[in-house]
């Protein structure tokens, strides 16, 4: 592994520790969706595709760090290919490329030649359209009408029935129980507001996903609150925040939650690469829960 791959996952990492150390979870709510483009509330390319993973927390922080509404980034060059420039002073924002690249190389038994393949991850700056001036209206545009909030919790009806999963309401604790394969959460009057419960749940659907008949997602934990527990409930974390953040909804902070900070990062602390695997285990929940829907389905048809 290159230095500069080690430097990568350290100063990511770095970056969610000091958050978490504050006490703040920069994948609540670091959005805002007061733009023209923020039905998507991911952050956004310039030609509007989502970012997707630890790209996202990434560029989540920066945007709740500096007060960032558009959700849209670019690169210098992209900025000046769409008639922008940015401001001089402007601090850009790192986010990563991973990819493989393959190699010949000559087995020193037999003579013959080998293809390997070798991972590589290069971290590059992007710029947020609030720092470059001159580019096409889009950018900067803020709607004049807010958006529906009683379709947004329509639509997150919809995408929950979607998935199939067992959800019953009842009692005061929502969890998931791998044995039934069941998901239980409060009931729905019991939240102080709609878009709570299906943040709720979009957490307790993530867990859902870890079963072996579906992601298969196991990360040795033993007991309540050990490593492998931590990093489940992390995962579960992010995966609310992505599938909120698709269906414009707030992800309101749970404060049972804010127990698992010191293990989150004890776990981050001692695996600078801990917060990608957990953001790629988040992106790939969030994959499998659109490939669930309708559209989805139609599409692969």
């Amino acid at each position: 592994m290159s230095e500069d791959r080690k430097d990568i996952y350290q100063r990511v990492t770095d970056s969610i520790v000091a958050e978490l150390e504050k006490g703040v979870r920069p994948w609540l709510k670091p959005w805002n969706a007061d733009h023209a483009a923020g039905r998507i509330t991911r952050p956004l390319r310039a030609n509007g595709i989502p970012y997707r993973g630890i790209n996202v927390l990434m560029l989540w922080a920066s945007a709740f760090e500096r007060g960032y509404v558009a959700p849209l980034w670019m690169t210098y060059k992209q900025a000046h290919e769409l008639g922008g420039q940015v401001r001089k002073g402007e601090k850009g924002s790192l986010v990563v490329y991973a990819n493989t690249i393959t190699r010949t190389e000559q087995d020193e038994t037999t003579g013959e030649d080998l293809e390997r393949e070798i991972p590589f991850m290069k971290g590059y700056t992007v710029f947020n359209a609030e720092q470059v001036d001159g580019l096409p209206a889009h950018f900067y545009t803020v709607p004049q009408a807010a958006l529906d909030p009683v379709a947004r919790i329509a639509k997150a009806e919809a995408f929950f029935t979607a998935t199939g999963a067992e959800i019953h309401e009842g009692g005061n604790r929502a969890c998931y129980n791998i044995i039934t394969d069941r998901v239980q959460m409060p009931p729905f009057v019991s939240f102080a507001d709609p878009e709570a419960f299906y943040a709720t749940l979009a957490h307790e659907i993530t867990h859902w996903i870890r079963h072996p008949q579906r992601l298969n997602r196991d990360f040795g934990r033993k007991r309540f609150g050990d490593e492998g527990y931590a990093m489940e409930e992390l995962v579960a974390e992010l995966g609310a925040a992505f599938v909120c953040a698709d269906l414009a909804l707030t992800l309101a902070p749970r404060e049972e939650h804010a127990a698992y900070i010191g293990s989150w990062l004890k776990v981050l602390k001692d695996d600078r690469r801990a917060i990608f695997a957990a953001a790629a285990h988040a992106q790939r929940a969030a994959d499998y829960l659109a490939g669930l829907q309708p559209q989805a389905m139609e599409a692969a048809a």
